[in-house]
């Protein structure tokens, strides 16, 4: 169990953490902030991920179980005072438990096989594609793709948003869109582009048969979608129907609508086709 306790901000080592809060830092060392609970148990059970643990007094009592993990893996665990965790965290109530992890993303070609693929194009908000990354891992989804135009997804926001999701899945950061398309295409997956305008919607993908097969989603920015030139890329644009009156869905919840139908069609293919 930790015994020393850091007090200071100024401490070289409080320092050091800190700046793993910008982008530049994080690239730099290839290494990036894990806070909370969830985000600390599951960055722990990939080994070799987890570098440091910090943590508060009360945390330490509240989550022994996790520091005995760290502890048996040979993580250090660090003491900080709440004000020194308020310093590193960055959310307004602190959970009190802070981790310093390794990037855990993959290159495109070290994927394996694909079933069902995410890409985010032009994602800018790092709450929505944590969430999507979340939302992938749960439907079963084989890779997220971010893509160069997209939001980091070791912003520490996207991280809590995956809610521990980023350990789970191989995730792959940087590649133009156009590769990542070229990519999937050639593994054998259908690339569909999710557009509130596009010329088929869901429902009609679904009942041809067009979510059977290994599929890949391309989602594109919160507020203007995606550019022409990247749906001219894909297989086709997808709109998701819309029964209400409501104008149209925010990206997270189209893409778990999308997401969850084409799991569902997989699996009843394979369930069939496993009775023939």
């Amino acid at each position: 169990m930790a015994s020393h306790e850091f007090t200071s901000i100024r401490s070289p080592r409080i320092k050091g953490a800190r700046r793993l809060a910008k982008r530049a830092f994080r690239q730099r060392e290839r290494r990036f902030l894990a806070e909370g609970p969830q985000a600390v148990r599951e960055a722990l059970a990939q080994p070799g991920v987890v570098h440091e643990l910090y943590s508060t007094a009360e945390a330490l009592q509240r989550h022994a179980d996790l520091v005995h993990v760290a502890e048996a893996a040979g993580v250090p665990v660090h003491r900080v005072t709440l004000e020194v965790m308020t310093e590193l965290a960055q959310t307004v109530t602190p959970q009190g438990l802070l981790a310093i992890c390794s990037f855990v993303d993959v290159g495109l070609a070290d994927v394996g096989e694909i079933r069902l693929a995410v890409v985010l194009s032009h994602v800018r908000d790092p709450g929505n594609a944590g969430t999507v990354l979340r939302t992938a891992d749960a439907a079963g989804a084989d890779v997220v793709v971010f893509t160069d135009a997209s939001v980091d997804p070791y912003n520490g926001k996207c991280v809590r948003a995956s809610a521990g999701s980023l350990f789970h899945l191989p995730v792959v950061v940087g590649p133009r869109v156009g590769e990542v398309v070229r990519h999937l295409r050639d593994s054998g997956a259908a690339v569909l582009a999710a557009d509130g305008g596009g010329d088929r919607d869901l429902d009609s993908v679904t009942d041809s048969g067009g979510l059977a097969g290994p599929v890949a989603w391309v989602f594109g920015n919160e507020a203007w979608g995606l550019p022409e030139e990247t749906v001219a890329l894909t297989d086709g644009a997808v709109s998701v129907p819309i029964y209400g009156a409501a104008e149209s869905l925010n990206l997270a919840t189209a893409a778990a609508v999308c997401l969850y139908a084409t799991a569902r069609e997989q699996r009843r293919a394979a369930a069939t086709a496993s009775l023939g």
